[in-house]
């Protein structure tokens, strides 16, 4: 029973965040064995879900540690137990590098970087702890967000990382995001390839500056299945692939069987015979791929109901033939991004064959700083 007192779904007030239990552990199993047969690690990201819960379900399914958006994600995250943790973000300014020596008092933090700048704050906690904070020096692939280009550039960028006092630099990572606009499965290998062999290229020079590089560590949901079994690569970090998404399934990637999260909403309204009004609107779904893409938010079992646009606190669809769904109805919507939806919820309830079985807290929320 969740602590709401709701066993079964109507009897849940919506809209309601739920995470189909069957979906989330075939999906952290499957990849589990994905890196084992591979033979790397997996170090999922957990600001797909940011419950401690669902990342302790993967540790208990194969995953080696966690990775974290944020240094409060990482706080909470470490608050409920867990202890090796990747920061995959630049920490910048006073305020986070006081943050961090406390977090690594009580678990084992690596952080990633781009910068000199940034290497300089982590060393002074290096220095003051008298242990150096490890590092992972972060690769532009492709996505153009953040890093330099791989082979010299990065390589130079090594060198004057690791000469800073305090820090040790144990690996280069990157996020080949750019393989969320591919367009065929064949453009996403290619890129799930380019990803790790930029990577290990880039390691190999480094190499023959005097600078070992141990870890290559990769992540996005679409390359991983490739990537895991690309010669150097050792760590994975996927996190859409637990929960999954329509975006997912646009690319191929998830069905809406492995669709794990979805918002239960109720139809509030029928103005017209071509349109119907759900309880949930950008403040639950978000809106990102609206109107851009078919079937960017899915009814789950209704292919006859789409959805059109989103305002605050509306969703807005229309029935393919003018009939078949009613006021009270009860839908099941798949967002188009998982990680932002869950967001947008304080709970989400842990469902199988209809029954409310437990409740995740998203104790993650709102941990952007």
């Amino acid at each position: 029973m969740s602590a709401t007192g709701a066993t079964t779904l109507p009897e849940l007030e919506t809209p309601a965040l739920l995470i189909d239990l069957d979906a989330l552990e075939a999906n952290l199993a499957e990849m589990a064995a994905v890196a084992a047969r591979a033979g790397v690690r997996l170090r999922p990201h957990t600001k797909t879900h940011k419950s401690p819960e669902i990342a302790r379900m993967q540790l208990e399914a194969g995953a080696a540690g966690i990775t974290c958006a944020k240094l409060g994600e990482a706080e909470v995250m470490a608050d409920a137990g867990l202890d090796d943790l990747l920061v995959a973000y630049p920490l910048v300014g006073e305020g986070k590098l006081r943050r961090l020596r406390d977090l690594m008092e009580r678990a084992r933090v690596r952080a990633s970087l781009d910068s000199v700048e940034v290497a300089e704050g982590l060393g002074r906690i290096g220095r003051e702890r008298g242990r150096d904070v490890e590092v992972l020096v972060e690769v532009d692939t492709g996505l153009h967000r953040l890093g330099r280009p791989p082979g010299r550039p990065t390589a130079e960028l090594v060198g004057r990382v690791a000469r800073v006092p305090g820090v040790e630099v144990v690996g280069l990572l990157t996020h080949a995001g750019h393989a969320y606009r591919a367009g065929a499965p064949e453009e996403r290998r290619r890129v799930a390839e380019r990803e790790v062999l930029d990577l290990v290229e880039t390691a190999e020079l480094c190499r023959r500056d005097g600078m070992a590089i141990g870890e290559i560590s990769v992540g996005s949901t679409p390359t991983a299945r490739t990537g895991a079994f690309v010669d150097g690569v050792t760590e994975l970090r996927p996190g859409t692939y637990a929960l999954n998404d329509t975006t997912m399934m646009r690319l191929g990637i998830a069905t809406e069987a492995t669709a794990a999260a979805r918002v239960l909403v109720t139809v509030v309204a029928r103005p017209a015979d071509d349109r119907f009004v759900v309880d949930a609107g950008s403040k639950c779904f978000t809106t990102d791929n609206m109107g851009s893409v078919p079937d960017w938010l899915v009814v789950a079992g209704r292919p006859d109901l789409h959805m059109d646009f989103l305002s605050e606190e509306h969703g807005v669809g229309h029935p393919a033939d003018g009939d078949g769904v009613r006021i009270g109805d009860r839908l099941q919507v798949i967002p188009s991004h998982a990680c932002t939806c869950v967001n947008m919820f304080d709970v989400a309830y842990g469902v199988r064959d209809g029954q409310v079985e437990r409740q995740f807290q998203i104790a993650g929320r709102g941990k952007v700083r």
